[in-house]
């Protein structure tokens, strides 16, 4: 088990959600957590009330020179970050027939997919000039891996696409680093009672069991336990295995039928 006493911890989209239950869970073992959200007033008060009290920074993510200007201020403030959880984002439900990747797409894609890219570089650029490794969390998705059958009618192509973007870019990151600065992790969680679903379902004993929707704090405990494990893949829900059949089954159906040997 990783002891976070005395390591600073910077969480991304950390005033509610996910981010909100990884700030509590590391605080709780120890970390000096600060909370980064585009929600001033929220991320004040979610580092006030941690276990261990806080700082909040105030973060666009949208912005692409946003995620090195986070890094430098994190580091001014506190000298130094031994893990970053790059978990904010943002979903659109739009069919692909119609999408027009007009600006709120792409802003989608700026703080889902290339904002924890742009963390990490400059991230790494700090590591390289320190004796000190780091870690970097990114927070993709079960739709990193596959279209689930849970999600089939949401409508939530562009979403995806930012999601399996985040997965192939974690997996080249780890590549180019060599094992080297930092280790790197993705969390793909499946159904969690965030604020989107809360939005919709306000009472979360209403959801119906086969959506099999976990808390934020479960996703904490299995993103932490993920970290202690010192896994790249950290998977939320055991049948985020079992959704990636149909595609390898497709294209092993396809070398047979095109006779590739």
């Amino acid at each position: 088990m990783i002891d976070y006493t005395g390591k600073v911890a910077l969480i991304t989209g950390g005033a509610s959600g996910i981010g909100k239950a990884l700030a509590t869970a590391l605080s709780t073992r120890g970390a000096d957590v600060i909370v980064v959200d585009i929600q001033e007033d929220l991320a004040r008060d979610v580092a006030a009330n941690l276990p261990r009290p806080g700082l909040s920074i105030s973060c666009d993510l949208s912005d692409p020179d946003a995620p090195a200007a986070l890094v430098k201020e994190a580091l001014d403030r506190k000298g130094h970050v031994d893990l970053i959880c790059a978990n904010a984002g943002i979903d659109r439900h739009k069919r692909m027939m119609k999408e027009d990747f007009g600006p709120d797409t792409m802003r989608m894609f700026e703080v889902n997919m290339f904002a924890p890219f742009r963390i990490a570089t400059a991230y790494a650029a700090t590591l390289a000039e320190s004796d000190k490794r780091g870690r970097l969390m990114i927070t993709g998705s079960e739709n990193s891996l596959s279209l689930p059958h849970a999600v089939k009618r949401s409508h939530i192509g562009a979403y995806g696409a930012t999601k399996h973007g985040v997965l192939i870019m974690a997996e080249w990151l780890r590549e180019d680093l060599g094992g080297e600065l930092m280790d790197v992790h993705v969390l793909m969680p499946g159904g969690v009672y965030t604020p989107l679903i809360a939005s919709g379902i306000p009472d979360p004993a209403m959801i119906p069991p086969e959506f099999n929707v976990i808390m934020p704090e479960l996703c904490a405990e299995i993103a932490l336990k993920g970290l202690d494990l010192g896994l790249f893949y950290i998977p939320t829900h055991a049948h985020i295995g079992e959704d990636i059949r149909p595609r390898y089954e497709g294209v092993r159906d396809a070398i047979r039928q095109l006779g590739l040997k």
